[in-house]
């Protein structure tokens, strides 16, 4: 069975992950969408949130599973039998980063590859960031997340 690992801070997930674990799902028998709990960030949602709002916009999805961890990728790739971790590039600027992020859990497990997808072309440009801030400023933001990531981010900046 081939597993990936599709991590991010998912805050919130867009439609542009759902791109792309649209196309892991085809690639993979099992996608474990993993909510990073990066302490560096400070998240709109707790995790606990990201992970309900996932499993309200995935439910169409058999082969895939949510969860989420502390620490390296790399670790919970492990942990859960995964030999690749996903990744999404939007543009060029996302490669460099990406790139040396690749590099390093190679080093730090050869066995797990790093899968790069790009997204359909209307979800280059977008990002859990701009969303937020589209949604902070009352933009209509429903062409951009699901529409209970849009309901739920509307009511996070009504409070």
């Amino acid at each position: 069975m081939k597993i990936a690992v599709y991590p991010g801070s998912f805050d919130p997930i867009t439609n542009g992950h759902l791109d792309i674990l649209k196309r892991a799902s085809s690639l993979f028998d099992l996608v474990y969408i993993a909510v990073a709990r990066n302490l560096q960030k400070q998240p709109i949602f707790t995790t606990k949130e990201r992970l309900a709002l996932i499993r309200g916009c995935t439910s169409e999805f058999e082969n895939v599973k949510m969860d989420s961890f502390d620490g390296l990728v790399v670790e919970y790739a492990r942990q859960v039998g995964a030999e690749v971790i996903i990744r999404g590039l939007r543009a060029l600027s996302d490669f460099d980063y990406e790139f040396q992020m690749a590099l390093m859990n190679r080093h730090l497990d050869e066995n797990i590859n790093t899968v790069f997808l790009m997204p359909h072309e209307d979800y280059t440009y977008l990002s859990s960031s701009m969303v937020r801030d589209l949604a902070k400023f009352g933009a209509e933001i429903g062409s951009f997340v699901p529409a209970n990531v849009k309901t739920a981010l509307l009511k996070k900046f009504r409070e």
